[in-house]
């Protein structure tokens, strides 16, 4: 079994007022997108992820079940990568899917812009991570 760490990174592509929208790499292949809320000066829950280097680490949460926490973020804790498809279903967490999708919200009553296929993307992170309980995660901009 290899002790060398894993390393994902989100390039992220588009930092819009409402939502960014990534790339998400494992070593040096894309394989999935990802969604996260838009940056708001880092606040809890509204903002996503500072750029930076994270280390990641296993955990089970009682809604999204076996997920992953990005961990030390300055000022923030309890940021999950997980499923979901509008920027609403996180509260500062990586949402990640397989297509991006301008899609009426019900809650919002507007088009959104959203990931599609997040349950397979999903599936196919964890895949990724079979045997492996801590990862590092760089997020770039372009």
């Amino acid at each position: 079994m290899s002790d060398a760490m894993k390393v994902f990174t989100i390039k992220r592509i588009a930092l819009n007022p409402d939502v960014t929208l990534g790339v998400f790499i494992d070593e040096k292949t894309p394989f999935a997108l990802t969604l996260e809320r838009p940056w708001l000066d880092n606040r809890p829950k509204v903002s996503c992820v500072p750029k930076g280097e994270y280390l990641v680490q296993r955990t089970v949460r009682p809604i999204h079940g076996n997920t992953w926490e990005v961990l030390n973020v300055p000022n923030r804790s309890a940021i999950l990568i997980h499923k979901g498809n509008f920027v609403h279903d996180s509260e500062g967490c990586i949402i990640l899917g397989e297509s991006f999708e301008d899609t009426l919200s019900a809650k919002s009553d507007r088009i959104e812009t959203t990931v599609q296929s997040s349950g397979k993307a999903y599936s196919e992170f964890m895949i990724r991570l079979t045997g492996k309980d801590q990862f590092k995660l760089i997020i770039v901009e372009c």
